[in-house]
């Protein structure tokens, strides 16, 4: 949606264990009072407006639920203020204790590459899916892929949570399907081993920004001014971002391989490298060496305890949660990004069920919803907790690698990554 070049310019960027994953993030859940009003007409518009809906079973355990509320056409010129619709819902709701599949995250062919959704349902053999992660769109021509906040795929950090206060994160267990939500911080560092000199990490595979002022020195360590330090992994790119400054590849030891004053490197299986700019670049060389590194990443929940990112968990991330103990939560706010807009919506119920589901809108077949009406929607389908993953142009659902909604744009918008529920249990791998 609109917002997404104006993340990139203000922001550089879970049952094994079902304790364990418990107390890490709130888990979700519903009173039943609130995962029986999910057959209740949606509040949206007047009270007057007709409704109807269809189901189909699309798989054990597997629903989906079209809602078209408002039977006229909107005035091309009423779309965002009409309170007479149309809008058109799509529900997909998966039942963990009947389902023999599991919801995962996936990404194209890497992560800094965009695909439409439909293709990522295509391409992982998924029964159905959704767009998942605000990503870096516009924001940069090479890299648009990148996603800007968590991205977390089979238990493999490939992108930090940013800072911003607005970010949720959706993290669902594959082996489990038991999903949990909160605001996720970061934290990382590479240690010298034998001189224990240690090097706080700022991301991970983000392109680091070389510093206005040093810009054109060809040589970062005769920079006085802070710069990035970031980690890269083989699945960012086909190679690492190139420029002036440091780079430091290591094996799957952490040791250290090779060192160039220049960035830009094709990374094998295994391999990691550790990129820097700015006087950091200097740090960077000193800490590293030709020894070996203590690399440490580590995700926090919201009460300090640690998340550990083991095999088969999966998050992405998400701008605003919009209900929480199944209140409505969303913050007032103004601007494009809370008018009305095409929604992707990810949660769950009481007993259990995932809920996805997306709004069309800017069109005068389906309006689209504030981020009010938004929250008010997942509220009504039964929602306990849910959270506003990306949307606008990029708002898209599909089954069997066929859409079922209809964006907002010309063609389908290509995006960073997808939840995608696969039918069969989880075995391993990235989604």
């Amino acid at each position: 949606m609109n917002s997404h070049s104006r993340y990139v310019f203000w922001l550089k960027r879970a049952a094994a264990v079902a304790a364990t994953a418990t107390a890490a993030l709130s888990l979700v859940l519903v009173p039943t009072s609130y995962a029986a009003a999910a057959d209740a007409s949606l509040p949206l518009g007047d009270a007057d407006l007709e409704e109807t809906r269809s189901s189909q079973t699309l798989a054990d355990g597997v629903t989906l639920t079209r809602i078209v509320r408002g039977t006229e056409p909107a005035p091309a010129d009423q779309i965002n203020t009409t309170t007479r619709g149309p809008w058109v819902v799509n529900v997909l709701t998966i039942d963990p204790h009947k389902t023999r599949g599991h919801l995962e995250a996936t990404y194209g062919p890497d992560l800094a590459k965009t695909e439409k959704t439909t293709d990522l349902v295509r391409s992982s053999g998924a029964l159905a899916g959704v767009n998942a992660s605000f990503f870096t769109f516009t924001g940069s021509r090479q890299y648009p892929g990148d996603p800007v906040g968590l991205g977390l795929y089979g238990g493999e950090l490939l992108s930090e949570p940013t800072r911003d206060k607005a970010e949720v994160n959706f993290v669902v267990d594959a082996n489990s399907n038991q999903v949990l939500m909160g605001k996720l911080h970061w934290s990382g560092s590479a240690q010298n081993k034998k001189t224990e000199a240690t090097l706080p990490l700022e991301y991970i595979n983000h392109p680091p920004v070389v510093p206005s002022a040093c810009a054109s020195l060809p040589d970062q360590t005769q920079c006085t001014v802070p710069g990035d330090v970031v980690q890269f992994t083989p699945e960012f790119a086909d190679a690492t971002p190139s420029g002036a400054g440091m780079e430091v590849v290591l094996d799957e030891h952490h040791c250290v391989v090779r060192t160039s004053t220049t960035r830009g490197t094709v990374l094998t299986e295994g391999q990691t490298s550790l990129q820097a700019t700015g006087r950091d670049a200097a740090s960077l060389l000193q800490v590293a060496g030709q020894g070996c590194l203590k690399v440490t990443s580590t995700l926090i929940n919201e009460q300090g305890e640690e998340l550990p990112a083991r095999k088969g968990l999966f998050g992405v991330n998400g701008r605003y949660r919009l209900t929480a103990d199944g209140q409505i939560v969303v913050p007032a706010g103004s601007g494009s990004f809370f008018a009305r807009n095409p929604r992707t919506i990810a949660g769950t119920t009481q007993d259990g069920k995932i809920v996805l589901a997306t709004i069309d809108g800017r069109m005068t077949t389906s309006v689209g919803t504030t981020m009010d009406e938004t929250a008010a929607v997942a509220q009504a389908l039964g929602m306990h907790s849910a959270v506003n993953l990306d949307g606008g142009g990029s708002t898209a659902m599909s089954v069997e690698g066929a859409l079922v909604n209809q964006p907002s744009g010309a063609t389908e918008r290509a995006v960073g990554d997808a939840l995608v529920l696969m039918n069969t249990p989880y075995r391993g791998g990235k989604g």
